[in-house]
């Protein structure tokens, strides 16, 4: 999910964003991780969760990127997971359940592309596409997390780019959140907004893979 904090309570913004990841059901800092996988750099997390990351990015059809300067994913304990801009938190516990969590990290990824590469004019595109009728928190009232398109925006990318049953960004476990468009016609909505940059790369086939050394 998106985060208020910029704008203040963080706090907030993570005890509703537990409603996303219940859907879905030593700090050091690496070096960035650069091509279709994105710019980013790790501040905490295991080998093993760092290499959930990599993964979850990777299995994705997107070119993460096109999301301008370097992400900082921070693997922590954290109430939820979260994005703001720059920035990304993560549970190590999600990323220690393997490739359950790959569809979250996308999402969270996916924040990153609303908050750097859609304007105003896009946004409102965006979420009238979507079915929904305010962009993000800051935006309006406070709605369920599915009911805003930033969220919305964020599910339906992971789901349109990485079309796996594994995938827990799916209509069928997000309902509205994922399933305002179907993917072609939100790939293509993404293209006429992005340009070539959004067009689907070839991923590799990562929907069962594990990586060693993940608790469990």
């Amino acid at each position: 999910m998106t985060s208020r904090r910029p704008w203040k309570a963080r706090a907030r913004a993570r005890a509703v964003g537990g409603l996303l990841t219940a859907a879905c059901a030593a700090a050091v800092l690496a070096g960035p991780a650069l091509a279709a996988g994105g710019s980013y750099v790790f501040d905490g997390g295991t080998a093993a969760e760092q290499q959930q990351v990599r993964d979850a990015l990777a299995a994705s059809s997107f070119n993460w990127s096109v999301v301008p300067g370097t992400v900082t994913v921070h693997i922590g304990t954290y109430a939820a997971d979260e994005a703001v801009p720059g920035e990304i938190f993560l549970d190590a516990r999600l990323l220690d359940s393997g490739p359950f969590a790959w569809g979250i990290v996308q999402h969270e990824y996916a924040h990153q592309v609303g908050f750097t590469l859609l304007d105003d004019a896009a946004r409102a595109r965006v979420t009238d596409a979507l079915g929904a009728s305010t962009w993000c928190y800051t935006d309006g009232p406070v709605l369920g997390h599915d009911r805003y398109g930033c969220e919305r925006f964020a599910s339906t990318l992971a789901w349109a780019y990485w079309q796996s049953p594994a995938n827990c960004m799916k209509p069928a476990a997000l309902g509205a959140e994922s399933s305002g468009m179907t993917p072609a016609p939100f790939r293509a909505l993404l293209a006429a907004l992005l340009g070539p940059a959004a067009q689907p790369t070839t991923a590799p086939r990562y929907a069962t893979r594990r990586t060693a050394g993940v608790r469990r």
